[in-house]
């Protein structure tokens, strides 16, 4: 197989690859957010914590999955965080009490980062011309597969019952997982200029011999962890507000689902959208004009009851935490370098998983248990996020800049 094939292999493998950690992190939880309440007799504040598990373990897991990648290999990361996805469903079988769920999320958002980091950083490195596109491919996968799989959990757990659809599932993502990863390595031969941009050209800045802790002092680096934590928490706390949100305003669960199915397939469209005008017009300004829209979204939504414009809203929303994920991954590496990504870029995400969570879907439950179901107060914090993230992400600069 020629160098060209090889690398679509890889893009091809590591999207599939990608697919069903993206289904259960920002599909699954929001379709069983209701099934868990009452199974568990259990409130939103409890729910909520799902995602922070989920976040926890990104936070725990992503940073050594890019330092574990450079010695184990990018197959074989890819290849466990498959295995560990596929297996980990049937914890499902297993909770009678929410603390089971936890431990399910636990241990997917940890399967999720085997998978993101090596997947991104290989594609990468087969197409250094195209970062923006080709790591928007993967995205898209990623945040696609939960507008896919959201209506068909719900067909799922509707026909063959809840333990019915995890005997399916688990076996479905861990054979389809596996033989993906099976397609994702890297090439032997870096062919990456060492020229720093962030506007978008191809390149990165000539770091190689940054090293992590060095990487922490910098203010480039601060400045995306602090976007991480309010614009991530802005976006992912969405997946569980999404379906409750609908149900308060009075849709059945169908139609609540409708908005988060949008947000979803705003989530995944927008990650290859964003990284290929990110190619084009530049970085930053591809993700602050997205946050800014997100904002407002996000203010519009408290009085807004057509499900119509609510399914529009949560779209915009959707498309600015796609934004996040897409052009983060070339941003990181116009400002430290591609032998700097896994290590960097699981720093970043810590940010993600340490402070997104709380801030974002578990504050947002329990706030809304305090308040007894008002989604104003929810909405108007996480749309200020969206608008101080904006206005960040412009303080970014390659590690070398003057």
């Amino acid at each position: 197989m020629d160098t060209s094939h090889r690398g679509l292999s890889a893009l091809i493998g590591s999207s599939v690859a990608i697919f069903w950690p993206g289904a259960f992190i920002f599909g699954f939880p929001g379709v069983m957010a209701g099934y868990w309440r009452d199974s568990f007799g259990v409130g939103q504040g409890a729910i909520g914590g799902v995602m922070f598990f989920v976040l926890a373990a990104v936070g725990v897991f992503m940073f050594f999955v890019g330092k574990w990648q450079e010695k184990l290999g990018i197959r074989n990361m890819i290849t466990i965080g498959a295995i560990l996805c596929g297996l980990n469903v049937l914890v499902l079988l297993l909770a009678n009490n929410i603390f089971w769920i936890y431990l399910w999320a636990f241990i997917n958002g940890a399967a999720s980062c085997f998978v993101y980091i090596p997947a991104l950083t290989t594609v990468q490195r087969w197409f250094p011309q195209r970062r923006g596109l080709v790591s928007g491919i993967v995205n898209l996968m990623f945040g696609l597969s939960a507008a896919i799989m959201s209506p068909l959990f719900g067909i799922l757990i509707q026909s063959f019952g809840y333990v019915g659809m995890v005997q399916i599932l688990g076996p479905l993502s861990f054979v389809t997982g596996v033989l993906a990863a099976q397609f994702t390595g890297a090439p032997t031969v870096d062919s990456f200029s060492n020229r720093p941009s962030v506007s978008g050209a191809p390149g990165g800045p000539s770091s190689a011999t940054i090293s992590s802790r060095q990487v922490i002092k910098m203010r480039t680096f601060r400045v995306l962890w602090l976007v991480w934590a309010l614009q991530g928490a802005a976006g992912i706390a969405m997946v569980t507000l999404s379906t409750s949100y609908g149900l308060a305003r009075g849709y059945t669960m169908e139609s609540a689902v409708i908005i988060l199915t949008a947000f979803n397939l705003a989530n995944g469209l927008s990650r290859l959208i964003s990284g290929y005008l990110s190619d084009r017009i530049g970085r930053k300004f591809t993700m602050s004009s997205t946050f800014i829209v997100a904002a407002f979204a996000y203010f519009l939504l408290p009085s807004t009851e057509s499900l119509l414009i609510l399914a529009l809203l949560a779209i915009a929303i959707g498309f600015a935490f796609g934004s996040l994920f897409a052009v983060s991954a070339p941003l990181v590496t116009d400002c430290f370098g591609i032998n700097n990504f896994g290590a960097v870029f699981g720093l970043v995400f810590t940010a993600y998983g340490f402070l997104a969570g709380p801030l974002g879907s578990a504050l947002s439950g329990y706030m809304l248990d305090y308040t007894h179901g008002n989604y104003a107060p929810v909405f108007g914090y996480l749309g200020c996020f969206c608008l101080i993230s904006s206005g960040l992400i412009w303080l970014v600069k390659p590690v070398n800049s003057k």
